[in-house]
């Protein structure tokens, strides 16, 4: 299964993983990788620009690894192979750094209105004054995870494929992906006003949504030779290749198993035409209205086909 997974999302596990490990063998070494490699707030002084990328690459526990990479693994596999390897590590990264600089904003605010609470007369300029007094205390706002990446390659996957359905633990029936990247905005943001002090930046998961809702509109607008949308058309096309080779695959098989008749070998070959006919007019239909167009028989002879290749 593994070796199935597009290069950069493949690549991405890895780092991630390896990421995690050396993070928990460094303990051991009292090291801590996760605050050398966070990303603090600009105003402190462990604070380096390098944090921008770093940070997206180390997690806090176990859970937190494991739900984030498990979301790369479950839409990333689609978002690549739609878009290819470079566009989709050029927005992996962009989002993850748009999701940074969310996350840099928000507590900028958070450190006016607290400063503010204490001295009512200071001004904006002098905040950065208090901040550089107060830089070393301020090394305690340090944000890691892939989630604001993340987030974005689920927006993606809701913006290509929005009547794509899926299903949802613990929903009893499948929803489309546009009410699911939707509700997850929905549940970040409502998180966002309503919680304090619960370690989740989810105004940083907005932003790599945000970043990563701008960047599509845009690619959607100035389409280029790199940044199309043509990796969906070669994603249905590469499918129906598979098909097709599969099926040639074990003709030759089929006709042994009937021994070598000319009569069988005739007429398996006309009922293999007719159902690889059937199976082109299928991904001609997804290609041009999606998945979700297709009927209840049609998925069905799409599942078989699939399933006796």
């Amino acid at each position: 299964m593994f070796r199935n997974i597009p290069t950069i999302t493949k690549n991405l596990l890895a780092i991630n993983l390896l990421a995690f490990i050396a993070t928990w063998v460094l303990q051991l070494r009292s090291i801590d990788l996760a605050n050398l490699g966070g990303l603090h707030f600009f105003l402190a002084s462990d604070f380096s620009p390098l944090q921008f990328i770093t940070y997206m690459f180390l997690h806090a526990n176990l859970s937190h690894i494991f739900f984030n990479m498990f979301a790369l693994w479950m839409f990333g596999v689609v978002v690549e192979n739609v878009w290819g390897s470079k566009k989709f590590l050029f927005y992996y990264i962009s989002c993850g750094i748009g999701a940074g600089l969310m996350q840099e904003l928000v507590q900028l605010v958070n450190f006016y209105f607290t400063i503010k609470s204490q001295a009512p007369d200071i001004s904006f300029a002098e905040l950065f004054t208090v901040g550089h007094q107060l830089s070393h205390q301020l090394n305690g706002w340090t944000t890691i995870g892939a989630s604001g990446a993340v987030y974005a390659i689920l927006l993606a996957f809701g913006m290509i494929f929005p009547n794509e359905r899926i299903f949802i633990f613990p929903l009893p029936i499948p929803i489309k992906a546009k009410w699911f990247v939707c509700g997850y905005a929905a549940i970040e943001l409502f998180s966002a006003l309503g919680s304090s002090g619960d370690g989740v930046a989810h105004m940083a998961h907005l932003g790599g949504m945000l970043f990563g809702f701008l960047m599509i509109r845009y690619w959607n607008s100035y389409p280029d030779s790199n940044y199309n949308r043509s990796g969906g058309q070669e994603f249905f096309d590469n499918l129906k290749r598979n098909f097709e080779r599969r099926h040639n695959k074990t003709q030759s098989q089929m006709h042994a198993e009937r021994g070598g008749s000319k009569e069988d070998d005739m007429a398996y070959n006309a009922r293999k035409r007719q159902n690889q006919e059937e199976i082109d007019a299928i991904l001609d239909k997804i290609r041009k209205s999606g998945y979700d167009s297709l009927t209840k028989e049609e998925k069905q002879k799409l599942f078989d086909a699939s399933r006796n290749t």
